[in-house]
């Protein structure tokens, strides 16, 4: 039986509300039987089937967050779009809470893909999916697995499996390394068994210490500050559970991204910390593809990771490249 979902009705969100477009609440199911939550954009005064866009991420936002912000704008740009929360997070159901999974969190996308499908205002031959940080790279694991994906928008990219795997700019990548962390994460199962509850990770640290490197800063900006702070997001407030993303070690995704036939465009600030992900996964993208001609990247100049959440204050979300790049669909 479905879970029903107590979802929100006030406008909550960290943008303002567009009067180019309606609004509403849906909900929708994954295979495993869990009840994902959406905010849906359509285009006022739209006729006939439109072409659909999913969105999800950052990896720990909410789609009240800039997932929200690129649905609505590119329903502005005359698409039906959705964006949705995770399974395990904001509104979304799913226990225990805030938990993470490299299948789970790429089903999300599919399941996406199903509703829309089905949808009367949509054209089912032309539904895309953009994935902003850790579900870019979700997003192009699932357009590697889902025909009926057409395009794929990947924004300032994570892979959430390597970075878990190695390590921020793998500096983690050794035998020895992987070893003591997961012997840490199985002593924490110890404990969160006994507890019967899972203890959380901890989201943003906040206080911002004077010596934070800076990708830790530009988050800090971004999820602790009025600009994109949201009271059910994980990044602005707890956190993942500490065993929440521990399958992700040894579960890579991305390993047949050569295999894409639908295009895909890349986008990274140029000036990221996290930049190295959306290069490598474009290369890896086209290295021996039959199909590297509809596949793109585009860099930023002077953009950082969380400029392409809300365009920083320079508009960096290159809105009308994701637009032409799906009107193509």
């Amino acid at each position: 039986m479905l879970e029903k979902l107590n979802l929100t009705q006030e406008w909550d969100k960290t943008f303002h509300k567009s009067d180019k477009v309606d609004h509403s609440k849906v909900t929708f199911h994954n295979r495993y039987g869990i009840t994902l939550a959406a905010d849906m954009y359509v285009p006022k005064n739209a006729g006939g089937k439109l072409s659909a866009i999913a969105v999800c991420g950052p990896f720990g936002a909410v789609k009240e967050q800039c997932s929200g912000l690129y649905a609505q704008t590119m329903a502005e740009r005359g698409f039906l779009t959705i964006a949705f929360d995770p399974s395990f997070t904001g509104e979304s159901g799913g226990e225990p809470r805030y938990m993470a999974s490299p299948d789970i969190n790429t089903e999300d996308f599919m399941a996406a893909v199903d509703f829309l499908s089905v949808n009367e205002r949509v054209d089912a031959d032309k539904i895309g999916i953009i994935g902003i940080c850790g579900w870019g790279g979700m997003a192009i694991n699932a357009a590697a697995l889902d025909t009926r994906i057409k395009a794929t928008v990947a924004s300032t990219m994570y892979d959430m499996t390597r970075v878990n795997a190695k390590g921020y700019f793998d500096s983690a990548d050794s035998e020895e390394a992987r070893y003591e962390m997961k012997k840490t994460l199985n002593a924490q199962r110890i404990e969160d068994y006994k507890n019967g509850s899972y203890k959380l990770g901890g989201g943003v640290v906040d206080p911002l210490p004077k010596d934070a490197p800076f990708f830790v800063k530009d988050y800090y900006d971004y999820y602790k500050t009025d600009r994109g702070y949201h009271k059910r997001s994980l990044n602005s407030n707890g956190g993942w559970n500490v065993t929440g993303c521990m399958s992700f070690i040894n579960q890579p995704i991305l390993a047949y991204s050569n295999e894409i036939r639908s295009a895909v465009l890349i986008i990274h600030g140029e000036k990221a910390h996290s930049c190295y992900f959306g290069k490598d996964a474009y290369a890896n993208m086209i290295s021996g593809s039959k199909y590297a001609d509809n596949k793109e990247l585009m860099l930023i100049p002077d953009a950082v990771h969380t400029d392409l959440y809300d365009g920083g204050d320079k508009d960096y979300i290159p809105f009308d490249k994701i637009e032409e790049f799906f009107g193509k669909m």
